[in-house]
Order: structure tokens, then C-alpha cells, then sequence
């Protein structure tokens, strides 16, 4: 097992992860991007951090199944493929259910139809899916909500539209909320504005009391994390959620690099409450 950059965390605090573990391609010339070479690294990456919240990027179903390996038995996997049939690329989130219950959970396409699977509104030509939960902390007694999302890589309208739409829907949870993913948007982005928009989220990278690792950027592609690139993975919080570190993996368990992007992850605190009310 690889030495972790934050590593399990007792309560209250709460660590949580973004990962996009690039998809399986078949067949790949690169030995370095074939699932068959990473898929170790990755299960030492995680049986490392240990994070209580995983959101996964990119995963096929063979590849959530890796992962959910890695973690063990007492996590819980939600999600499915953004396909109108339930198949294919997926957005899942995994979580420690020893620390969280789940108390409802859904799947939306990024669209102007977001309750129609594999539905496409905004330039994008693959379906774009966010999977939400409603997680109730058993340690402190606070319900909060998390958003595991993919941003489309081609279109600006649509990675502002889905940046617009998430918003939103954090707003109307009317709950500490953290949303998380690959978001193919770097700093300063229109993306980026609208979902920092009005201040109710923050750049938990930005406001965290500690930087655990150089602000590296996010989409090595293989290659050494470097300074001055672009962080396209993202973690945003609610204001009423501290961010007590924040870290950007770049571990290579065995010399092997778990995947072309590097995971995130934070280390919060959320607000010591419960609040009633549930996804629609």
C-alpha cells in the first residue's frame, strides 16, 4: 500500500475526494493509459486516502466495480451510466457507511430535460450527468449534500449551463452542500464564475486553512503534476462548511500513474445540524 497525502481522518472531520480515473479504452497504443496497467495504482491510491466520499469521473461499469473493490465492502456505490438505458460512462459516488447514511440520492442529465436519461440540451454531443445525495453524518449529526459531476469538454455553453444548473440545485437543497468534479474549467473560467456566483460556494482550494501539496495542475496527462497549469477538478463548499486542508494527489504507486488526471481532495468540517428536508 502507497503512504497517504492525507489519509483516513477521525470526526468531525470528513474527507472527501474527486477522481477522474479515465475511462477504459480498447484498444489504447499508450501501455501507461490501459486500465489493466492502472487499476492497481488506483486500488493503492484509495486503500491509502481512505476518503469518507468518492466521487468518481469517467468510470464503465467493469472500472466502478474496481473501484468499489478497492474500498471494501463497507462502502456504498450510487449511480449508473449516463446512457438513456443506464449504461455505459458513469458519474458514481461511493461513501463510507460506518460515517454517513443515505437518506435519498438521484441521477440528473445536464440539460434542459434533467430527469430524462441520456437526454442532451446545450452543445454537448455525449450525455453529461450529475448524481446528488442527501448524506446524513453520523458523527455530528449534520445532513449535508454532495454533487459528483463531469463537465463536456467541448462545449462553453454547456459547462456554463451545467455550472448554472448545479448551482441552483445546491441553493434549493438549502443545506451545507459540496459539489465536486472534473469540471474541464480552470480558474477564472465563465464556468467557474457562475458556480461561485452570488458567494453561497467557495473554491475550497481557496479558502483552505491549509495546502497540503503546490497548487499543481489537474490534467497531467501522464506526466509530472507541474505548477502554473490548469486545476480543472474541483472541490466547492457552502459557506457554512470549513475547509480544513485540501491536497492534489500526485502519487504513482509503484511508478505507475493511477490515471491522466490527479485526484483532489479536502478535509471539512461541517455544521453541527440537522435540517429536514429532502431531495425532490
Amino acid at each position: 500500500m502507497s503512504s497517504p497525502l492525507i489519509g483516513p481522518v477521525a470526526p468531525p472531520a470528513l474527507h472527501v475526494m474527486t477522481f477522474n480515473i479515465r475511462r477504459r479504452l480498447s484498444p489504447t497504443l499508450r501501455r501507461v493509459d490501459r486500465w489493466s496497467h492502472r487499476r492497481a495504482a488506483v486500488a493503492a491510491l484509495l486503500g491509502a486516502e481512505r476518503p469518507h466520499v468518492l466521487g468518481v469521473q469517467e468510470a464503465l461499469p467493469d472500472q466502478a466495480r474496481d473501484v468499489h473493490a478497492a474500498l471494501g465492502p463497507g462502502y456504498v456505490a450510487i449511480g449508473h451510466g449516463r446512457r438513456r438505458d443506464g449504461g455505459g460512462e458513469a458519474c458514481p459516488l461511493f461513501f463510507d457507511a460506518d460515517r454517513l447514511e443515505l437518506e435519498s440520492w438521484r441521477q440528473i442529465a445536464l440539460s434542459d430535460h434533467p430527469d430524462e436519461p441520456g437526454s442532451r440540451s446545450w452543445g454537448n454531443r455525449v450525455p453529461r450527468v450529475a448524481v446528488i445525495a442527501r448524506l446524513p453524518d453520523r458523527a455530528t449529526s449534520a445532513a449535508f449534500v454532495v454533487v459528483n459531476t463531469h463537465f463536456d469538454h467541448i462545449s462553453r455553453t454547456a459547462r456554463r449551463r451545467s455550472a448554472e444548473a448545479l448551482r441552483l440545485l445546491v441553493a434549493e437543497a438549502a443545506l451545507p452542500g459540496v459539489v465536486m468534479g472534473d469540471l474541464n474549467s480552470g480558474e477564472g473560467t465563465v464556468p467557474i464564475r457562475e458556480l461561485l456566483r452570488d458567494a453561497a460556494l467557495r473554491d475550497a482550494w481557496a479558502v483552505a486553512d491549509e495546502r497540503v501539496t503546490p497548487e499543481w495542475g489537474t490534467f497531467p496527462n501522464y506526466g509530472d503534476p507541474r505548477v502554473g497549469r490548469k486545476r480543472i477538478d474541483w472541490i466547492v463548499v457552502t459557506r457554512d462548511i470549513e475547509v480544513e486542508r485540501v491536497a492534489i494527489n500526485p502519487s504513482a504507486p509503484q511508478g505507475r500513474r493511477p490515471s491522466d488526471h490527479l485526484p483532489v481532495q479536502a478535509v471539512l468540517r461541517l455544521p453541527e445540524r440537522r435540517a429536514d428536508h429532502t431531495l425532490d
